[in-house]
């Protein structure tokens, strides 16, 4: 089979594998659609998880169950799936608590072990969620769909009068759109987007978002006038500013991944004086089906974040070349 593959630190290849044999308690799933994601190159450059190579990369995949395991019940071939990435121990602290995101030993599927990004993969069954009739290319956003809902989640997010009635999320990048669309699919009235980019903010708007660019006195002038601030870009310097923004009793919501050397200045009195919530958000926590739910409901906008549904071969130089089109938003791996 054709995979992208992580050979050593550093250096992906396309190249010819062999297709996995189904061991017990997993199904051999066809890939009909893969997401990349920042994570992927961050494995790449040894910069996230545990640097095992060779590696085949991708946690956000979706295809149709091809062969079953003997001992495998509840699961048919022919199956149209998603699959949950995470591989948590179930015994640490963390799982017991629920907080199998946070597990001490967390494995996944594109990090630790081989991922979505060739024509088959293996996968547990107990990590296989069937999709219906649910597009391939909407179900592989699943995952991400289910970080931003694990981050709300995290927040505590209650929208309307009594909890939030604006939000501003910085970076319109497609995890940040997926973050404001989420929170407008989660009843918050108006949400902004703010990036430097005005490409991507025509964008949003088109999606029905609210807009502000990045640094303006349009944007300055709205201090403490958001219920709901988070972080989409994995800036430090913009993580720091986002308390200028958020009103009195207000949250924030640390969500884009910055560097782990990187520290940010914040006046403890402010937090305490103005009673501003914190919160972070690390990968999903067992909710896809709720994920799924949505992109069944709102599948237009959500859609919309999918640019490139690519053959294999062309998805690897994204991998070791950042996009510089503003226009790029999702890129994928797509089989028709």
């Amino acid at each position: 089979m054709e995979a992208i593959c992580y050979t050593e630190k550093g250096v992906a290849v396309t190249k010819t594998l062999p297709v996995p044999e189904v061991r017990p308690g997993h199904a051999l799933v066809r890939v009909r659609a893969a997401g990349l994601c920042h994570t992927d190159i961050d494995v790449l450059h040894g910069r996230y998880g545990e640097g095992r190579f060779p590696l085949v990369p991708c946690h956000e995949f979706a295809g149709v169950v091809e062969a079953v395991a003997g001992d495998v019940s509840g699961l048919a071939v022919g199956a149209k799936v998603v699959a949950d990435p995470n591989l948590p121990c179930g015994e640490c602290r963390a799982c017991r608590k629920g907080l199998s995101n946070l597990c001490r030993d967390l494995k996944a599927y594109g990090v630790t072990e081989n991922g979505g990004f060739a024509e088959y993969s293996l996968v547990r069954t107990d990590h296989l969620h069937e999709i219906g009739d649910l597009d391939f290319n909407l179900a592989a956003l699943a995952e991400p769909l289910a970080c931003v809902l694990n981050g709300l989640g995290s927040a505590g997010l209650r929208a309307g009068p009594a909890g939030t009635e604006n939000a501003l999320v910085f970076g319109a990048g497609p995890i940040g759109l997926l973050l404001a669309l989420s929170l407008k699919a989660e009843g918050v009235p108006s949400v902004t987007v703010a990036d430097i980019n005005e490409g991507r903010l025509a964008f949003a708007e088109k999606l029905g978002l609210e807009t502000a660019v990045s640094g303006s006195q349009a944007l300055a002038a709205r201090h403490h006038d958001f219920d709901f601030v988070a972080d989409a870009t994995g800036i430090a310097r913009v993580v720091e500013s986002m308390i200028d923004f958020v009103t009195d009793g207000g949250t924030v919501l640390v969500f884009g991944v910055c560097a782990p050397d990187q520290r940010i200045s914040i006046a403890p009195f402010e937090i305490f004086r103005r009673q501003i919530r914190f919160a972070g958000s690390h990968s999903l926590n067992r909710n896809i089906p709720e994920a799924l739910a949505i992109l069944k409901r709102d599948k237009g906008a959500m859609a919309a974040l999918v640019s490139h549904r690519l053959p294999l071969g062309e998805v690897l130089p994204f991998i070791i070349t950042k996009s510089a089109d503003p226009a790029t938003m999702k890129v994928q791996f797509s089989i028709d």
